[in-house]
C-alpha cells in the first residue's frame, strides 16, 4: 500500500485503525484493527516517587517536538530485546509529513546532547495515540 497521506491516516484513526510494516525492510504496509486498546485516563494520572526523584535529579532534558525525525527514526532501529520493527520508510516519511502539518508530536529525553530516549504519536480530536518509543 503506497500513496498513503496525512489526510488517510487521521481518517484512518479517527475510525480506529492504524498502519503497520511487516518490518522495517517490508515494502508493504498493512492496517490494524485492534479489539482493545489502551487507555490513561489522565485526570487521576499518579507520578511514582521514584520517577519524580529521577526527574528532579536532572540528569535528563525533556523536550517537545524538537526533533521529530530522531525520535521516529530511533523507534525503528533495533534495540537491546528488540531486533525487528513494524517502522518501514513510508511509514517514517508519512507520520514526518504528518508532524510537519501539526498532526504527529514527539518527546525527546536527552542525555548531554545525545537523544537518549522519546516517543511519537498522533493529536487528533483533544486525544494522543502513542505510536512508539
Amino acid at each position: 500500500m503506497s500513496g498513503l497521506t496525512p489526510e488517510m491516516l487521521l481518517h484512518a484513526y479517527a475510525c480506529g485503525v492504524f498502519p503497520m510494516a511487516e518490518s522495517a525492510d517490508s515494502r508493504d504496509i498493512y492496517w490494524v484493527d485492534p479489539d482493545r486498546r489502551g487507555v490513561l485516563p489522565l485526570e487521576r494520572f499518579h507520578v511514582p516517587r521514584r520517577l519524580r526523584r529521577t526527574v528532579a535529579q536532572d540528569r535528563f532534558r525533556v523536550t517537545i517536538d524538537q526533533d521529530f525525525r530522531a525520535v521516529i527514526e530511533a523507534c525503528a532501529a533495533p534495540a537491546p530485546g528488540r531486533s525487528g520493527t513494524w517502522i518501514n520508510r513510508e511509514i517514517i516519511a508519512l507520520y514526518c509529513r504528518l508532524h510537519e502539518r501539526g498532526g504527529a508530536h514527539s518527546v525527546e529525553c536527552w542525555q548531554g546532547e545525545s537523544l537518549a530516549g522519546g516517543l511519537y504519536g498522533v493529536e487528533l480530536g483533544g486525544a494522543f495515540f502513542g505510536e512508539s518509543m
